[in-house]
């Protein structure tokens, strides 16, 4: 039997919340309301949530504070609502922890199909390796990633990370020494669900990296610049 996903529709305007609601409820998700950055900031830590559809521009406490006091704590996947589409506002939502963004006016359709890619993309990974007889788990010295649990560890201490620097990671890890272009990145790590831009991929390496750093700087070395093409994971970075 699935577990309930349970979803924060997060949006100053009633019209826009009902209609959210409505739509996810159609596909058997349960929908909590916030009208505010506050309200929605206390809903997130006390529950937790599948996924929150988040509104950019809010009196008092906007999307992007309420984004980053709750990836202090949290790793939901998020989703930017948002009238604004320059890039400086994508880019400061995705410094700050957002896993996806949506610009309004969107069709409600839109919506669904991004809540439901994003689900599956943040889920999918406890069954990829169903039916196999030992974990998943990748070693290097300084990092370890046990893809069976999505858990990450550097230097023997756990670092807690959205699902799009996961699968970053993961995906990075997976070929050493492996060079990546941003393109290639974009596409394979946030595939169709996400329409953006190349900046999208520097600024989840950046937290990335801060993470890891936290921990541990051999481990944060691994993630590698290449100047001119992308990143690659250097496996015997000391």
């Amino acid at each position: 039997m699935e577990s309930e996903v349970r979803i924060l529709v997060v949006d100053d305007e009633d019209r826009i919340r009902r209609l959210l609601k409505m739509y996810l409820e159609r596909e058997n998700y349960v929908i909590d309301e916030a009208a505010d950055g506050e309200e929605a900031l206390e809903l997130a830590l006390q529950n937790d949530y599948s996924c929150i559809l988040l509104d950019l521009m809010m009196p008092g406490k906007d999307g992007i504070e309420v984004c980053k006091e709750l990836r202090e704590e949290k790793t939901t996947p998020v989703i930017m609502l948002t009238a604004k589409g320059e890039e400086t506002n994508r880019v400061q939502g995705f410094e700050v922890g957002t896993d996806d963004y949506i610009v309004k006016p969107f069709s409600p359709r839109e919506v669904v199909l991004r809540v439901k890619a994003l689900l599956r993309r943040a889920t999918q990974t406890n069954y990829m390796q169903a039916g196999a007889t030992a974990r998943d788990i990748i070693v290097f010295p300084h990092l370890s990633i046990d893809h069976d649990a999505h858990r990450v560890s550097a230097d023997g201490k756990e670092v807690n990370l959205t699902p799009k620097e996961y699968e970053l990671l993961h995906f990075l890890a997976k070929s050493p020494d492996k060079v990546f272009d941003r393109e290639h990145l974009l596409k394979e790590v946030w595939q169709y669900e996400f329409f953006g831009d190349l900046r999208t991929v520097d600024t989840h390496v950046k937290r990335l990296r801060e993470k890891l750093n936290r921990v541990s700087d051999k481990a944060a070395g691994m993630i590698v610049t290449v100047w001119g093409v992308g990143y690659k994971f250097e496996a015997g970075h000391e």
